[in-house]
């Protein structure tokens, strides 16, 4: 007898246009630390994808869809509701809770597809430097120990750091000066670094 072969979720792709302002996609992930004690912590981290600002980073010993959506639900009552959000495809988010407060909102969802996180570069980019600079920087004593330095990296990271990607400012100042652009442009242009001219080699010098 032929054996029953498991039905497994496919996720399509397609490539998105580029952003040109706040909202139209936030990027979110998960990452995890243990505290001094043998504790487990989970931080669930959000960037704006076009502003490259750090949204959230809600710290707590577990991250259930429900906790999820609360803290989505915080940040869209300071700064408004994204169009997109894109995930990997992790249980939370993939949770019948989370897709059906996405679709009361009218919000999409964008699953990469799995076993590639470059689809998800953002917040793959931002969450390796959390853990670079933040997490594998720091001894935590306890939950509010943890929530106290990442909530003081956080603050760093928006209003301290200039982010090459946005011209060498900080992903406030970028956000800032956005909102400041006449008549909200649908297109704010980015400075690029300019690629250095490789040298020539010199030729044979010839002989008169």
């Amino acid at each position: 007898m032929r054996g029953i072969r498991r039905k497994r979720l496919t996720r399509s792709y397609t490539q998105r246009p580029a952003l040109s302002a706040p909202n139209q996609e936030w990027a979110i992930e998960f990452a995890s630390d243990v505290t001094a004690n043998g504790r487990r912590l989970r931080v669930f981290g959000g960037v704006d994808a076009f502003t490259r600002e750090c949204l959230a980073l809600e710290t707590d010993t577990s991250m259930p869809s429900q906790r999820l959506t609360r803290v989505l639900q915080s940040t869209i009552r300071q700064r408004g509701a994204p169009e997109f959000i894109r995930t990997d495809n992790g249980p939370e988010v993939s949770s019948r809770h989370y897709l059906a407060w996405c679709v009361e909102r009218s919000i999409g969802t964008i699953h990469i597809q799995p076993g590639k996180p470059t689809q998800n570069g953002h917040v793959e980019s931002f969450h390796g430097r959390f853990r670079d600079e933040c997490l594998n920087a720091s001894w935590f004593w306890n939950l509010w120990d943890a929530r106290r330095k990442i909530a003081g990296w956080q603050n760093e990271y928006n209003g301290q750091r200039p982010y090459s990607a946005l011209g060498y400012r900080t992903p406030e100042e970028f956000a800032q000066q956005w909102a400041r652009t006449p008549h909200r442009l649908q297109h704010f242009p980015i400075p690029l670094r300019r690629k250095r001219a490789k040298a020539k080699p010199f030729g044979r010098l010839r002989r008169p």
